[in-house]
């Protein structure tokens, strides 16, 4: 069986309005994502968004970033998710985390301080550049576009 991954330090910043609230944390020993709560009460209309205060900035280490992913409780049970799922957030961000929630569906939605409302995921960050050609190698999908693999 492999060893656990070491995990990396990310230093995190309690604003004012985050005093009294958890830490984002694993829920469980194998889960990939940390839960992290909402600073802010607020009910959430049918189809309105609203970027929710957390109470927290972070430091993310240089070549990382943290994912922002929604909660799939709040998805299938109240149309609860996340608009630019997964949002990201730069290593070189230092503002308040917050995430973007929208409501598809069809009651308002009551958050209150301290209810879960996303889930976090640190991921390492590939760097890339383009070279531009003049065609591209074939392949078997070829130029298949959305839906041309499967029914």
């Amino acid at each position: 069986m492999p060893s656990p991954l070491s995990p990396i330090d990310i230093q995190i910043k309690r604003l004012p309005h985050g005093e009294g609230l958890p830490l984002p944390a694993y829920a469980t020993a194998h889960a990939a994502g940390m839960d992290v709560v909402s600073a802010e009460e607020l009910v959430l209309e049918p189809r309105a968004r609203h970027a929710v205060a957390t109470g927290f900035a972070l430091a993310i280490p240089e070549g990382y970033e943290v994912q922002v992913r929604p909660r799939s409780g709040l998805a299938l049970k109240h149309g609860i998710s996340l608009p630019n799922t997964p949002g990201t957030i730069d290593a070189d961000y230092r503002g308040e985390l917050k995430i973007i929630l929208i409501n598809l569906g069809d009651q308002p939605f009551a958050i209150a301080r301290g209810d879960r409302v996303a889930q976090l995921v640190v991921a390492p960050v590939q760097l890339a550049s383009f070279t531009e050609v003049d065609s591209l190698d074939d392949t078997a999908r070829g130029t298949g576009g959305f839906g041309s693999t499967g029914v």
